[in-house]
């Protein structure tokens, strides 16, 4: 009993920190010149690594299983393309008392992106959940998110013209998750014992490809001086109903998942990608959408919801493997 104290901090405590001061750190110090383009193949990198890894622990039923779980597929999406767009018009009544105009539209904007991939299938990994389905879930979002943000966009900002799809996107996906994954599960009569054996310095490898995530991204934050558009007193009330929100799903869809008989591996996945929102495709298809308005105030919400999320999970994640090493 008295040795479990301490392990119950190590999850948490380095991780989450190793998130704090990389922010710090990209806010600070943000690549510029000839080293954005190193961090950005780094990420790549990482990204295809990490994926491959993801292929090679896996067993191709769990894969499987992943794919024919239609009603953890449709809990997902419901979260990210129906719960959070429905609250994003909701927050409408906090205009203009509580936020100004431009920045409920990015408080919309998070509602309507899709969701993370890497960080949401690691952290499902660390808590040990449903990876197979949180891979399938994930993936799922992005592709359809090419197709459905920007629609919701229209329909619910009003906005129209210069909405362009980039068909590099879905090369993208397909490149960077799908491939590597693939390649991963061919590989497993070769990788899969070297996995299994090496199981926990390999976390780091996806620890370490969300700490490169979140330096990337608020480097490139500094670089859009996106953090000097708005007051001290705004930027407070903006992250409290940034948390507010992030609260809620996460609580919404632990709690709704229990309600509808999930397992705990389910809710964990459901928790980890139904909450989530990614900044690496919520910032270009912003460029594209509200070209010539104020991105980086539409935006800025998005980056302190997307650290705030990476925090409290990093935390969650950490409790869930505890209770998981535990139970074991």
């Amino acid at each position: 009993m008295s040795s479990a104290n301490p392990r119950r901090t190590l999850p948490i405590d380095g991780f989450v920190l190793a998130i704090v001061v990389t922010a710090i750190i990209g806010s600070m110090l943000p690549a510029t010149g000839s080293a954005v383009p190193v961090v950005k193949h780094g990420v790549t990198v990482l990204i295809f690594i990490l994926f491959f890894l993801y292929g090679a622990r896996l067993e191709p039923r769990e894969t499987l299983d992943g794919l024919k779980n239609w009603k953890l597929q449709g809990a997902i999406l419901a979260s990210t393309f129906v719960v959070f767009p429905l609250i994003g018009l909701a927050m409408r009544a906090l205009v203009p008392w509580a936020l100004p105009s431009t920045l409920y539209v990015g408080m919309l904007w998070i509602c309507l992106v899709p969701s993370t991939v890497q960080s949401s299938i690691n952290f499902t990994s660390i808590a040990h959940g449903n990876v197979a389905g949180a891979i399938v879930a994930a993936t799922t979002s992005n592709l359809l998110g090419t197709f459905l943000t920007p629609l919701l966009a229209l329909l619910l900002m009003s906005t129209s013209g210069g909405l362009t799809i980039q068909p590099s996107s879905f090369l993208d996906v397909i490149v960077q998750l799908l491939l590597p994954f693939v390649l991963g599960q061919l590989s497993r009569r070769w990788t899969a014992d070297f996995v299994t054996e090496h199981r926990k310095s390999l976390k780091y490898v996806g620890q370490g490809s969300i700490i490169l995530v979140v330096y990337s991204a608020f480097s490139e934050g500094m670089r859009e001086h996106m953090w000097s558009l708005v007051s001290p007193a705004s930027m407070v009330v903006l992250t409290l109903i940034c948390l507010a929100l992030l609260f809620f799903m996460l609580w919404l869809t632990w709690t709704g998942s229990g309600w509808l008989d999930f397992n705990r591996n389910d809710r964990i996945a459901i928790q980890f990608c139904g909450t989530k929102k990614s900044l690496a495709t919520g910032l270009p298809m912003a460029t594209v959408l509200f070209a010539g308005q104020p991105v980086g105030l539409i935006v800025l919400p998005l980056m302190i919801f997307h650290l705030a999320q990476l925090i409290a999970c990093g935390m969650l994640a950490g409790r869930y493997a505890q209770q998981w090493e535990v139970e074991q």
